[in-house]
C-alpha cells in the first residue's frame, strides 16, 4: 500500500491510501472486463473505526482477490472523519478527477446523505454498508446510492417480529432524545402495532445520561413484557447496569436493544451484556461459510468481522460480479444487472436489490450469551431466528421513493 494525496487542504485532513489488490486474472477475463477503480470511504479514526474502518478496507481487498479480476481492479481508501464536508469533498474528487467508478461503506448518516447527493450528481454508484438511515432510499433516493446492510425499518421490524413470536406483545420504549433515537422508536411502535402489539409507555433520555432510574421506574410500573432501548455505547452500558439493580429481569421483563455490534460486545464483555436481545445482519459463527470468511479476515485485524465489514465484502463482490457479467463499469449497467437477479453470498442470504436502491436480505435475531455459555473465543451470540428478507424490509409498494431506477 502506498499513500497519495487528494489535493489541497483536504490531503492534510484525510488519510488516503491506494492499493492494487487480488490475484492475476486469466487473459479471458482481462479481455472481457474493464479496468475499474473503487474506493472505500470510511471512518478510520473516530467512533465507527472498529465497526468499519480498516476492516472495511480489508473486506474489500478480500472481495477483489476472490473476484478473479486481480490487477484489473484498483482500490483506494480514505478517512472521512465523520464529517460531511470531508466525505462529500473526497467523493467529488474521487468521482470527478481520480476516475473512481464506485464508492463503498460510508459510515455515519450525515456523511452518507452528503455523499449520496454527490453520487447522484456524478451519476456514479455509492454502496452504503454502515449508515442506517432510511432516507438514502426513500426521500433522498436518486438511483445511485444503494443501501446494502440494514436500515431503521428492518432493525425495528425484525426485532418486533422476534418478540411477538415469543409472546412479548406489550413494550415500553426508552430512546435517545435525538433524531435517530426518535426514528427508531417510531419505527418500532409502528411495526409493533401493525402486528397486534402495544406500546404501553415511551420516554426519551438525553445523550450521555448516567442516571436511568426515573426511566426504569416508569418501565417497571408499566408492567410491559418487553423493555426496548434504542441506545448503544456508554448509554446502553449504563442502562443495563441499572436494569439489574432495579430487578426488571428478575420480575420477568425482557430487555432488548435495536442492534449491537460484535466489537462492542468484545470490548464491554458478556457479564454486562448477557441476555440482551437484538437484531443483526451477520454473525461470524453462523455457519461454515461465515466461519471460513472469518478465518481469513481475523489475522489482519485480530477481531471478528462486523456485519458492516461483511456487508462491504458482499457489496464489492456483487459489484465486481456485475462488472464481469456486463463488461461495463457504467453505473446504470451495473445497477441493472444487480436488480435483475436474486443472489446469495457470505453476508447476503435471499438477497434482492429493489428498484429504489434498497438491498433486502434475511436478518438475524439474537441474544448475547452469558459467560457460562461461551465455548470458544468470540462465541458471543445465540441466534434466535431468521427474519426472511420480504418480512424484514419495507415492501417497495410502501416506499415513498418517487422514482423507480
Amino acid at each position: 500500500m502506498t499513500s497519495h494525496s487528494a489535493g489541497g487542504g483536504l490531503a492534510r485532513r484525510a488519510l488516503l491510501g491506494t492499493a492494487l489488490a487480488g490475484l492475476a486474472a486469466p487473459a479471458t477475463l482481462r479481455a472481457e472486463a474493464p479496468a475499474v477503480k473503487i474506493g472505500v470511504l470510511t471512518d478510520m479514526s473516530s467512533v465507527y473505526a472498529d465497526y468499519a474502518g480498516m476492516g472495511s478496507v480489508e473486506a474489500a481487498r478480500m472481495a477483489i482477490a476472490d473476484s478473479g479480476l486481480g490487477e484489473r481492479v484498483q482500490l483506494i481508501f480514505a478517512d472521512h472523519q465523520n464529517k460531511p464536508d470531508i466525505g462529500s469533498n473526497l467523493a467529488r474528487s474521487w468521482y470527478d478527477s481520480q476516475g473512481v467508478d464506485a464508492i463503498f461503506d460510508c459510515p455515519t448518516s450525515s456523511v452518507a446523505l452528503a455523499v449520496n447527493t454527490v453520487a447522484g450528481q456524478a451519476r456514479k454508484l455509492c454502496i452504503f454498508s454502515t449508515a442506517i438511515i432510511d432516507r438514502l432510499n426513500e426521500e433522498d433516493c436518486n438511483g445511485y446510492g444503494l443501501s446494502w446492510t440494514w436500515d431503521i425499518y428492518s432493525v425495528a421490524r425484525s426485532g418486533v417480529l422476534l418478540q411477538m413470536r415469543r409472546g412479548q406483545d406489550t413494550w415500553f420504549i426508552i430512546h435517545q432524545d435525538y433524531a435517530a433515537g426518535h426514528a427508531l422508536a417510531a419505527a418500532a411502535k409502528q411495526a409493533l402495532e401493525s402486528v397486534g402489539g402495544r406500546v404501553v409507555g415511551q420516554v426519551a433520555h438525553p445523550l450521555g445520561t448516567t442516571d436511568f432510574s426515573a426511566y426504569l421506574l416508569q418501565a417497571q410500573a408499566s408492567r410491559a413484557k418487553f423493555v426496548f432501548f434504542t441506545a448503544g455505547g456508554s448509554d446502553l452500558i449504563n442502562a443495563l447496569k441499572q436494569v439489574r439493580e432495579f430487578g426488571l429481569v428478575q420480575r420477568g421483563q425482557q430487555i432488548g436493544t435495536a442492534y449491537t455490534v460484535i466489537t462492542d460486545v468484545d470490548a464491554i464483555g458478556l457479564e454486562t451484556l448477557q441476555g440482551l436481545n437484538f437484531v443483526t445482519g451477520f454473525y461470524w459463527d453462523l455457519d461454515d461459510q461465515t466461519r471460513a470468511f472469518a478465518r481469513r479476515f481475523f489475522p489482519s485485524r485480530q477481531k471478528q468481522p462486523t456485519m458492516f465489514q461483511a456487508g462491504v465484502y458482499s457489496a464489492v463482490t456483487q459489484y465486481l460480479n456485475a462488472v464481469k457479467a456486463t463488461g461495463s463499469s457504467k453505473a446504470e449497467d451495473v445497477r441493472g444487472w444487480l436488480r435483475e437477479r436474486p443472489f446469495e453470498d457470505v453476508f447476503a442470504r435471499n438477497a434482492r436489490l429493489l428498484p429504489n436502491g434498497r438491498l433486502i436480505h434475511d436478518m438475524l435475531t439474537a441474544r448475547i450469551k452469558a459467560p457460562s455459555e461461551k465455548h470458544h473465543p468470540w462465541d458471543y451470540y445465540e441466534i434466535l431466528g431468521v427474519v426472511p428478507a420480504a418480512d424484514a424490509f419495507r415492501p417497495i409498494e410502501q416506499s415513498i421513493c418517487r422514482n423507480r431506477f
